[in-house]
């Protein structure tokens, strides 16, 4: 009796292990059926003329408000051209263009607002455009780099070095993405004082105010050519 207990225990047991087989297998094929197509390899960026793609780009800026807080606003309009060479990153020229009136402050009051974009700081009217043009790029690591340029900003133009990091690229994907496509991080800072714009710096030995230093951080993709052009 004991015996026969036995070899039917052993036997359900089996048949367990083989049903659990069969029910992991099953589920791992209807998994791979239901998976995503993998994204086919992609070639490098070529080089040549890249535009900015502005639904993948910030450019954002903070400053100190009366050593309280870091405040961070934005800019929303703002248009950028670059001529880029993966092979040779320094011969790479960037002309870039923010319109200052679409600075974006949220939740201030219009008052803020309006002094701002008014004379004691840019003065929107009077300069509508902020022009940045690179001058000299130099690598300080295998995708890292300086860039060196001036800014035109409230009508004083002035040196400003932009550091940042190039993030790779593709020479586009297609029936997806059928252009190529880079990415940049940057980021850099000046003094709102060097152009024209004082108004409302902390006195020396204070911080009751809205700071001087303004900081820069910028995200950008840029779109270049076609693959139909570069034989992808």
């Amino acid at each position: 009796m004991n015996n026969t207990i036995r070899t039917v225990s052993r036997r359900l047991a089996v048949s367990s292990v083989v049903a659990l087989l069969g029910v992991h297998c099953a589920m791992s094929r209807a998994a791979n059926a239901s998976a995503p197509p993998a994204m086919p390899p992609a070639m490098a960026p070529p080089a040549g003329m890249y535009q900015i793609d502005k639904t993948h780009a910030s450019l954002q800026l903070r400053v100190s408000h009366m050593g309280f807080s870091t405040y961070t606003t934005r800019f929303s309009r703002f248009d950028a051209t670059l001529m880029f060479d993966p092979n040779n990153l320094p011969v790479s020229k960037l002309v870039a263009t923010v319109d200052a009136a679409s600075l974006e402050m949220d939740a201030a009051p219009k008052m803020c607002v309006d002094i701002v974009q008014g004379p004691q700081f840019l003065d929107t009217k009077k300069f509508p455009k902020i022009v940045f043009r690179s001058e000299k790029i130099r690598m300080t690591g295998a995708k890292s780099f300086e860039i060196s340029g001036t800014l035109d900003l409230h009508g004083i133009t002035r040196p400003l070095v932009l550091t940042g990091t190039y993030n790779g690229g593709y020479a586009g994907i297609a029936n997806m993405d059928p252009h190529a496509r880079i990415g940049f991080s940057a980021h850099g800072t000046f003094n709102r004082s060097d152009f024209g714009m004082g108004y409302g710096v902390p006195a020396p030995g204070t911080t009751m105010g809205v700071g001087d230093l303004i900081d820069v951080s910028i995200e950008v993709e840029f779109s270049g050519p076609s693959l139909a052009t570069t034989g992808g």
